[in-house]
């Protein structure tokens, strides 16, 4: 199996650190990721510079890495069209500190890089773990062992990716496949004043899950202790509303 690696946490990250080993325990690793973190940033990419790579060797390790200094989607872009002599079997991109649940995966960094896969054809999976601190990667390392040729196995569809989150410091209950629960952020912005006199304003903010007791929601499942595993797909057409908006008298 061959993979390729990125995150939005920086190629020095302990978590992708992580899912490196892991990964060469089941076949060919190219590790392409951003210099330092790049949090949500979504799935933007750089078009009005160069991008520029720097090798890394790893100890005791045949994988060659690339440390880039642009954005996890520019690294994933990179690394298929421009780095790897042949395709990979899977993207994975992670393991991310944080989780990535709800409408999260809209900012995420770590899941834009998953997307830049399936943009190129190639089946991707994001990963996180649900802490900001303290992370434990015992049971992500487990699943990812047991999960990962399964996946390559079966074939995802063209278009769609697996973006997982998986509790931290437990052991999972087992697998929930869900879907997106209804995430917003409150109190965003904190107001302060500069040493100048200046107002400027710092972007923070607390998750609000609007729909965190329903048990179909990744949300929930990772609250109840586990691993939400949610098919997300490149098309966010409303298939739903589509028919009807072609009945409006203005759009014949």
């Amino acid at each position: 199996m061959r993979f390729l690696v990125s995150n939005d946490d920086g190629i020095y990250a302990e978590g992708i650190k992580v899912l490196r080993k892991t990964l060469e325990e089941l076949g060919e690793v190219t590790v392409v990721a951003p210099d330092r973190e790049r949090s949500a940033t979504g799935h933007g990419i750089t078009v009005y510079r160069p991008l520029r790579t720097k090798k890394i060797k790893y100890k005791n390790s045949t994988t060659i890495g690339y440390a880039v200094d642009g954005t996890p989607a520019d690294c994933v872009k990179l690394g298929l069209e421009a780095i790897m002599d042949k395709a990979p079997d899977l993207v994975i991109s992670g393991i991310n500190l944080g989780p990535n649940l709800g409408t999260d995966v809209l900012y995420s960094g770590t899941v834009s890089a998953a997307y830049e896969g399936i943009i190129n054809g190639i089946p991707s999976m994001a990963i996180s773990i649900n802490t900001w601190e303290n992370p434990d990667y015992t049971y992500a390392v487990e699943f990812i062992k047991e999960y990962v040729p399964e996946v390559i196995k079966r074939k995802l569809p063209r278009g769609v990716l697996l973006n997982v989150n998986i509790p931290n410091g437990i052991r999972p209950k087992g697998i929930r496949v869900s879907r997106l629960g209804y995430r917003r952020y409150i109190d965003v912005f904190d107001k302060r004043t500069d040493p100048r006199g200046k107002t400027y304003f710092w972007m923070a903010g607390e998750p609000e899950n609007l729909d965190e007791d329903d048990p179909e929601t990744d949300v929930y499942a990772v609250k109840e202790g586990y691993i939400s595993v949610t098919p997300i797909q490149i098309d966010v057409t409303s298939y739903q509303y589509l028919e009807e908006l072609k009945k409006w008298p203005i759009n014949k």
